[in-house]
């Protein structure tokens, strides 16, 4: 899965994406809508679910690299959401389109942009009929992101995320919802 935007490479993570995925990861800042910063080892082990992800469904979260520099900006990709939290989300939705950006690279409309890729590619490549996006509700930055790339918020799609601790601050989640537009929808 390699997709190229105006500015972005989106690609498959090689072993020296480790280093700077890490050191994004471990950011309190750039995790704060997140239960906490990840160690290295628990990016390193994401990364491998990200690649498998690949393998298995042909497509998962890559790397988003600047063309000019080749610059490590984040991850962006497409995921398929795992069965507790797709229980936890009325309609059971399957894949999520998602990224995560290096904060000195925010605000400069590159998560829109590979974003925006990544869901043409879920239509025009896989086929897809719904890719959504899902949020802690407060986390205002990734919902104007979700907006911009024209997917619609589902209120009744409300849900209190599986994967955090019973009661954290950060559980209750959002979800937009985008559809193929190449496709009827019943």
């Amino acid at each position: 899965m390699i997709i190229e935007t105006e500015r972005l490479i989106l690609r498959p993570f090689e072993p020296e994406d480790l280093a700077p995925c890490a050191e994004m990861n471990a950011d309190p800042h750039t995790m704060r809508y997140f239960e906490r910063p990840l160690r290295p080892e628990e990016t390193a082990a994401a990364i491998v679910r990200y690649q498998a992800g690949l393998v298995d469904n042909k497509f998962g979260f890559i790397v988003a690299e600047l063309e000019e520099s080749g610059d490590f900006v984040g991850i962006i990709g497409l995921g398929a959401i795992g069965e507790e939290t797709r229980a936890a989300i009325p309609g059971h939705p399957a894949v999520e389109v998602g990224w995560r950006l290096r904060s000195q690279y925010w605000g400069q409309g590159l998560a829109p942009e590979g974003a925006a890729a990544c869901l043409q590619y879920a239509w025009e490549k896989l086929e897809m009929d719904e890719v959504v996006a899902l949020t802690f509700k407060g986390n205002t930055p990734s919902r104007r992101v979700m907006e911009k790339i024209g997917m619609t918020y589902d209120p009744q799609a409300d849900f209190i995320h599986p994967a955090l601790t019973p009661g954290h601050p950060l559980a209750e989640h959002v979800l937009y919802r985008a559809f193929n537009p190449g496709r009827q929808q019943n």
